[in-house]
């Protein structure tokens, strides 16, 4: 007895030293509920095809209508496992109106750490350092890839816990990126992974891929549809017509000229200024977002805060150079994200947010959102909002300048937008209705029906799209509806 019972302790204390952590615990079982860690890791190639939809988020009409979607006709993902290596090619059609090509195909890449982009006649260019992280992450949207990073010894697992029907844990991967793996608790099958990202209008975002209607495939389990959400909007909801565990994966090296590129960063911002009447500048220079303005007695006041934080920070810096007056307004035409990206940057700055009464719930959520993984003026300065609502028209008027705002009526595409008016120059300043080098203006005989309404007497377009030109010249654009290369 004496001899025994030690015995019995040692067994029993080493057996606890060997209790396998209950965070790889969640990853084992998921393994195993895929086809096993062995089988899993053995696997070099994964090859996943199919179609779906793929919404467009922030360019809906109002800002709680459905979003626009483009029909993915055509999808390919094919990842070399081993290697780190991924390429989709993917064919999408516009389901909304749309100034661009409503037909358009996407076919891009990753090699470990350098992303690519492939144009139509085969070349490859090297994309940017945040598209390679995006797609890395991007790559981690599959329960076959998130477990093997899992399995990973230099994989870090933390936080297990039951939330619901599902066991989650959170994953370091080698490269160091972080990602959630969710288990359904009755079967251990990965339900879904959560990353977590930045958006420049809404922050921190949870980037949500749920995986379903599993089927088995040489003994691993694969999902036949995957959905992908960024916080509340769809982004992809993927119908997989066929799952392969094989193929050719050799095109899915990088050149070597490409690989020794540098990567790109992005260009400098540019804003020039080119003055369009007594008191009114166009804030032009680098990109297609261009930004108007207006001079009154005792300030100025700024048509558009467009496309992100960074360029409308040069605006409203270059705004300030125009003369002694402050700056203490900005209008946003319209809630679309391209339009409103310098909403934050503007309260920050202690602008007064001119816009359609229709935004302001949409708007008030947009900076009430926090912004720590990318921090952005408003986060690091918080700023209270101060808005002026428009509904069908509003008046800025003394005797420096009158500028007269219109709601838009009617549109299929814009329900929020507001254009402007200066009836002492016969201009007309306008974001979104027009520009000359779209494909198609399908909206634009709303355009001047509107126009035609307010009964305005208008002499120059100022475009907030495209360049300054003769409203003859818009008018006859719009009705001859030309085919050229452009961009909305």
């Amino acid at each position: 007895m004496s001899r025994t019972l030690p015995l019995v302790f040692i067994v029993l204390v080493a057996a606890g030293c060997a209790a396998v952590p209950p965070e790889r615990q969640v990853v084992d079982d998921a393994a195993a509920a895929l086809g096993g860690a062995d089988r899993i890791r053995s696997l070099s190639t994964l090859v996943v095809t199919g179609s779906g939809s793929a919404p467009n988020a922030g360019q809906n009409r109002m800002p709680d209508d459905e979003l626009p979607v483009w029909k993915v006709t055509e999808h390919a993902r094919t990842i070399d496992l081993a290697n780190n290596r991924t390429r989709v090619q993917q064919l999408r059609e516009a389901q909304f109106q749309f100034a661009g090509a409503t037909v358009q195909r996407v076919n891009q890449g990753l090699d470990g750490d350098v992303a690519y982009n492939a144009a139509a006649d085969g070349t490859l260019t090297r994309a940017g350092e945040a598209a390679a992280r995006d797609r890395r992450v991007e790559l981690l949207h599959h329960p076959i890839t998130i477990v093997r990073a899992a399995l990973d010894p230099a994989a870090k697992l933390a936080n297990p816990r039951v939330e619901g029907n599902e066991q989650l844990v959170d994953i370091t991967t080698a490269a160091g990126d972080a990602a959630t793996l969710a288990l359904a608790q009755a079967t251990h099958v990965p339900s879904r992974v959560i990353t977590m990202s930045d958006n420049a209008n809404m922050g921190d975002v949870a980037i949500v891929t749920t995986f379903s209607d599993y089927e088995e495939i040489d003994g691993v389990k694969l999902p036949r549809r995957l959905t992908t959400k960024m916080d509340k909007y769809l982004q992809f909801d993927l119908q997989v017509a066929k799952n392969a565990l094989a193929g050719d994966v050799a095109d899915l090296a990088a050149p070597a000229s490409v690989k020794s590129a540098p990567a790109p960063t992005p260009p400098p911002i540019v804003v020039t200024v080119e003055p369009v009447a007594k008191g009114i500048w166009w804030l032009a220079g680098s990109g297609n977002h261009r930004s108007i303005v207006f001079e009154f007695d005792d300030h100025l006041l700024l048509y558009e805060v467009p496309l992100n934080e960074a360029r409308s920070k040069a605006v409203i810096d270059k705004a300030r150079t125009l003369s002694t007056k402050p700056l203490t307004m900005a209008i946003v035409s319209h809630h679309h994200f391209d339009h409103s990206g310098g909403l934050r940057v503007a309260v920050a700055e202690g602008l007064t947010i001119v816009t359609h009464r229709a935004n302001e719930a949409f708007f008030k959520d947009l900076l009430a959102r926090p912004h720590t993984i990318v921090p952005d003026a408003l986060q690091m300065k918080p700023t209270p909002a101060k808005f002026e609502f428009v509904d069908d028209q509003m008046t800025l008027k003394d005797k420096s300048m009158e500028i007269q705002l219109y709601h838009l009526l009617d549109n299929v595409r814009e329900g929020t937008n507001l254009f402007a008016y200066v009836p002492r120059d016969r201009i007309l300043v306008q974001a979104d209705l027009y520009d000359a080098s779209w494909n198609q203006h399908l909206w634009g005989e709303n355009v001047l029906t509107n126009l035609a309404q307010r009964k305005l007497k208008i002499d120059r377009d100022v475009p907030v799209h495209g360049v300054i030109e003769p409203f003859d010249q818009m008018v006859k654009t719009i009705k001859a509806k030309p085919t050229i290369a452009g961009t909305n």
